[in-house]
């Protein structure tokens, strides 16, 4: 299936469906990340349940330290 993740074309194996087997796919640590998917905020205890679908636009964000 075929995702765009911040705005790059992506193929993801038949295996990824959820949100966390996208991040581990990619080898994004899930700490420190906040994800949107068609510019929905999708909670962090939802990232094993929601669902990944073919065409979803996917935005990860890293948080980082300043000031």
């Amino acid at each position: 299936m075929k995702v765009v993740i911040n705005h790059k074309e992506v193929e993801l194996p038949a295996d990824v469906d959820n949100v966390a087997a996208l991040l581990n796919s990619q080898g994004i640590s899930e700490n420190g990340h906040a994800v949107a998917v068609n510019n929905r905020v999708v909670p962090r205890k939802d990232w094993a349940s929601f669902r990944i679908e073919d065409g979803m636009k996917i935005t990860v964000i890293k948080a980082v330290c300043g000031g």
